[in-house]
């Protein structure tokens, strides 16, 4: 039996990955949803935060990503996201800039619309300090 599904990663500007897995987990409003070979057929939300995925040859990957979908269909995942970045790509400075912009969005009166937009730029630009910093530190 075949311990491995196929894999694409797809963010809106740039093809992430694509081959062969043995795991991933992605982030959901319900916490983390792990997927392995053969899994039921689904497709599920992603929200912003980190995935990790596994890749035949053994080798755990993470990546910060924002919100998108995930597809699960006979043996085959795919991601769609509007981004996807290693932690090694993140520039720390420029999320916390991010995150502290969107911070002063929520605090601003505006519409539900934006408030929510904020909240998940905020989500995004913390999911990209996580994964960046637990990057450096490994090093």
């Amino acid at each position: 039996m075949n311990h491995t599904f196929s894999l694409d990663i797809l963010a809106s500007d740039k093809k992430f990955f694509s081959g062969r897995a043995e795991f991933i987990a992605i982030p959901s409003s319900d916490g983390e949803m792990g997927v392995l070979p053969h899994h039921q057929n689904m497709i599920a939300a992603i929200v912003p935060g980190i995935m990790r995925y596994r890749t035949e040859d053994g080798q755990t990957h993470e990546a910060s990503v924002s919100a998108g979908i995930a597809e699960i269909m006979n043996n085959r995942v795919k991601i769609f996201v509007l981004s996807a970045e290693r932690p090694e790509d993140i520039d720390i400075n420029r999320a916390k800039e991010a995150k502290e912009l969107a911070e002063e969005r929520i605090r601003q009166k505006h519409s539900q619309q934006e408030y929510l937009l904020s909240q998940l730029a905020v989500q995004r630009a913390m999911s990209r300090l996580s994964a960046a910093s637990k990057y450096r530190s490994l090093k």
